[in-house]
């Protein structure tokens, strides 16, 4: 992998973002229209730009390390970059609705908010040290923060802004005290000189167990896994959905990105520690996400905890890799943690979108009551939510089955069967809950009060949904090409 002082090529794609980000801000602060088209056009058209960016970065072999390591731009990068474009953008699309009718549009800063947090996770995609997974990490949490507390005048918003705020603090905390302790150790930030020092055999054990205990509570934490998941349902409930679907989507990626860099390849000589405190975690995920998901009505709280139990294996996944030597069966335990996390994103996003197309003026769709009778007021949103319900729920033909089955070959081929049959169990009593919402919408009368019709919706929004859902089902007919180019990035990047 060639390296480079200041190759500011590799960067292209952070520096279009910066520079595109503080130009929206200036355009909409001279912008008085109430639905703030111009900031809308722009965001898009720069997700497009880099999107385009990323691809030819990748097409034309454009790997290395710059910054004096700081930054790394290899397939694994290009790849979470692009699906985090993708991410963003349906976001922006689906929610446009939804918050010009909440009058969240009215200062202008969403837009804003949302590029900069997508630099923030490109940052920590593109990590090489501890100081730029930091930077990238605080850069995202910033605005995500602000994102949350949006609506001022929402009680709700509000507190879920302070738990997530408070919370978000004490997990960086975690964070910062294990590279702490990791430095002390090692002397050094990069993730490839700690991984040599580490490899030396001549650092104390103890603080560099110490060190990677905390280092992964604050992962943890970002990925909503148990026992640091207690900010999950509050943030996700009292944050407007569209808010909700920024956090719900794209920084499950970044998170994958700095869990792959920091552990992976920056600690793989202390693989037995951290994959044991993985699989402990991802198991009290499971179990602590979908049996508490049974009890929920709130659809939006109920999401939250499967977004919980869903983080159990993607955890899973990583406990699998042997670190050996052989790229290849580390390529596929790995990749199947990536494409779960690919899909399980592409689904999130048409979830959370159709919540808001079901909104209108005035009513929330939050609780499952409320899409009582839905296949009798708009069918085609009834199918879509029984298709994305399906795939959640792990059933076939669709993609989250395809993506279950391959962590639980990876566990089998690894040795754990007893985790496996667990991860089963528990997924089974999972699909309960979400079968549950699909007799909602085809069995039970629609409640009274919001028999009506479902809000029209505009054609670019109506058709990426459309693409968006059926997505899920192709992906779980023909799962070939994605997971091949997950293997592709994957091997590239541990060879």
């Amino acid at each position: 992998m060639m390296q480079s002082q200041f190759d500011f090529a590799l960067a292209a794609p952070e520096i279009a973002l910066l520079l595109m980000g503080m130009a929206i801000l200036l355009l909409d602060a001279f912008s008085h229209g109430k639905r703030r088209t111009l900031a809308y056009v722009l965001s898009l058209a720069t997700l497009v730009m880099l999107t385009l960016l990323s691809v030819l970065q990748w097409m034309g072999g454009m790997v290395g390390e710059t910054f004096f390591g700081m930054y790394v731009a290899d397939p694994l990068s290009h790849l979470l970059k692009i699906a985090s474009y993708l991410a963003v953008g349906l976001t922006l699309v689906y929610g446009r609705e939804y918050l010009q009718s909440r009058d969240m549009l009215r200062g202008g800063e969403f837009y804003v908010l949302v590029l900069f947090a997508l630099l923030g996770q490109m940052v920590m995609i593109s990590a090489g040290t501890f100081l730029s997974i930091y930077l990238g990490l605080e850069l995202m949490s910033l605005a995500l923060y602000a994102l949350v507390a949006l609506r001022r005048d929402h009680e709700e918003s509000t507190e879920a802004a302070m738990k997530y705020f408070v919370l978000g603090a004490l997990a960086t905390g975690f964070m910062l005290y294990g590279m702490s302790m990791m430095y002390g150790a090692t002397g050094s930030l990069d993730l490839s000189d700690i991984a040599d020092a580490i490899g030396s055999g001549q650092i104390s054990y103890l603080p560099l167990t110490f060190g990677l205990v905390f280092l992964v509570a604050g992962l943890a934490f970002k990925l909503g896994a148990v026992p640091f998941h207690m900010w999950v349902p509050d943030v996700y409930q009292g944050s407007p959905t569209a808010v909700t679907l920024v956090l719900a989507a794209a920084p499950k990626l970044a998170a994958f990105a700095i869990m792959m860099r920091m552990l992976v390849m920056g600690m793989g000589y202390l693989t037995a520690d951290w994959q044991t405190m993985l699989m402990i975690l991802a198991i009290l995920s499971l179990a602590v996400g979908n049996l508490t998901a049974i009890m929920q009505t709130n659809f939006k709280r109920m999401l939250a905890y499967s977004t919980i139990s869903h983080m159990g294996f993607v955890l899973l996944g990583m406990t699998t890799g042997s670190l050996d030597g052989n790229v290849s069966a580390d390529a596929s335990a790995y990749g199947s943690s990536l494409f779960y996390i690919l899909t399980y994103v592409l689904t999130t996003l048409a979830s959370f979108g159709l919540i808001m197309f079901l909104t209108r003026e005035g009513f929330e769709c939050e609780t499952i009551e409320d899409l009582k009778g839905l296949n009798r007021r708009s069918p085609w949103m009834a199918v879509a939510l029984m298709f994305l319900m399906f795939s959640l729920a792990g059933l076939p033909p669709f993609v989250g089955f395809y993506a279950k089955l391959l962590i639980l070959q990876s566990l089998l081929q690894s040795g754990h069967l007893w985790v496996a049959v667990v991860a089963v169990g528990f997924s089974l009593i999972g699909a309960f809950y979400y079968l549950r919402v699909i007799k909602v919408m085809y069995f039970d009368d629609p409640k009274e009060g919001n028999a009506g019709p479902v809000p029209s919706m505009c054609l670019l929004p109506r058709g990426l949904m459309t693409i968006n859902c059926g997505l899920i089902l192709v992906l779980g007919l023909m799962p070939g090409g994605l997971m091949s180019l997950c293997l592709l990035a994957m091997r590239a990047t541990l060879s």
